[in-house]
């Protein structure tokens, strides 16, 4: 499994890094960083969940 954003759509809100902080991240211009590589066993929960709650719907699962 492997995250990607819809970089048009995100505002960076932060509602994914509150629910995968080991995942996802924001860097010191407001932009969505995703942990790069295939998302950790122990995190694939998580990030289903951060990717269902995402806003604007700008996250998606792919793989």
């Amino acid at each position: 499994m492997e995250i990607g954003v819809d970089r048009l759509l995100c505002e960076a809100n932060a509602v994914c890094v509150g629910l995968a902080p080991d995942v996802f991240d924001l860097d010191d211009e407001e932009e969505l960083v995703i942990q790069s590589g295939p998302v950790p066993d122990d995190q694939v929960e998580r990030v289903s969940a951060a990717v269902k709650a995402c806003p604007k719907n700008a996250l998606f699962i792919s793989g």
